[in-house]
């Protein structure tokens, strides 16, 4: 059975974008690039809403990521290789390497991707996230060390979960990756 796992970059106070958008000027070095690199070998699919999406594919697609800096061309080649399912009811159609389903049919999409799946399924995007905080087995956050006061939450409003650290791994940048499991 697979893993549902939560995994995006937030800011120290807990946003995964400012007031403004993006983690304001915060890049990962090449220590944290490559660990992204990684945990995307490891990931069986990808499952983002429209608007993630959209910002994956516009940069990471981009002819000159494959030629870029190495870690960064990795990346784009590893990130072009791994399923990726769009969730949106907006978008007619999705680029070649990418699944559309309907918002209505999350639940029920995932739940069985997770019975058909042996790997990691890694949800990334709040909206969807929050949409499938019922499934998610894992929260990896990597912490960057920065504060927005506010924005997008990591998390929505007024959720209740009971977690377990099971990972920790700092960087020499500041960023800490942190891994929790759903216990209960």
């Amino acid at each position: 059975m697979g893993t549902l796992s939560y995994t995006m970059s937030i800011s120290l106070d807990g946003y995964i974008e400012g007031p403004t958008g993006g983690l304001a000027g915060v890049e990962p070095d090449e220590e944290v690039h490559r660990f992204a690199n990684q945990q995307t070998r490891e990931a069986a699919a990808f499952l983002f809403g429209r608007g993630l999406y959209e910002v994956m594919e516009e940069f990471w697609t981009a002819p000159e990521r494959a030629d870029g800096h190495e870690v960064e061309a990795e990346f784009a080649r590893e990130y072009a290789a791994t399923p990726r399912i769009v969730f949106s009811d907006s978008l007619e159609s999705v680029a070649p390497g990418c699944r559309l389903v309907r918002r209505a049919d999350a639940v029920d999409e995932v739940v069985r991707l997770k019975k058909e799946t042996d790997g990691d399924l890694a949800v990334g995007g709040a909206g969807l996230a929050a949409s499938l905080l019922d499934l998610i087995d894992e929260f990896r956050p990597s912490v960057v060390p920065v504060v927005l006061g506010g924005g997008k939450p990591y998390l929505p409003p007024g959720a209740d979960l009971r977690l377990r650290l099971v990972e920790q791994r700092p960087f020499r940048n500041g960023t800490v990756y942190l891994r929790y499991e759903r216990v209960g």
